[in-house]
C-alpha cells in the first residue's frame, strides 16, 4: 500500500461482499462511514504500519479488497478524508444522490 502524505492516516477498502467502501475499525471490525468513532486513526508512522498490516490480513482473509492507507484530518473531532477522490468514495457517486452512501442519509 502506498502511503499518502499526511500526518494521520485510516485504512479504506471494499467489503467483498457487496463492494461498499468500509473503514478499519477497533477489533478489525469495518464500518461504512468515516465518522463511526471507532474507526482507527493512526497518529504516528508505527501506528499507520500497524493498520497497515492490519488491512494486509483481512485482505489475505478475503475480508476486502484494495486496502490502503489514506490521509486524513480531524476537523472539530471529525475525521474527513485529505483528498478529494477519497471524499468521493466516502459519500458515493457524484451524478447520483438517490445512490451510495448519501442516500442513506435521505
Amino acid at each position: 500500500m502506498a502511503r499518502k502524505k499526511a500526518s494521520s492516516h485510516v485504512v479504506i477498502a471494499n467489503r467483498l461482499g457487496d463492494g461498499r467502501v468500509v473503514y478499519l475499525a477497533e477489533g478489525d471490525a469495518w464500518v461504512e462511514h468515516i465518522s463511526d468513532a471507532s474507526v482507527r486513526v493512526a497518529d504516528s508512522e508505527a501506528e499507520a504500519e500497524l493498520l497497515e498490516k492490519a488491512g494486509l490480513a483481512a485482505e489475505s482473509r478475503q475480508e476486502v479488497v484494495g486496502a490502503e492507507l489514506i490521509g486524513v484530518e480531524r476537523r472539530d473531532d471529525v475525521v474527513t478524508p485529505v483528498r478529494f477522490r477519497e471524499v468521493i468514495r466516502a459519500a458515493g457517486p457524484t451524478n447520483r444522490t438517490d445512490l451510495g452512501k448519501q442516500a442513506d442519509d435521505n
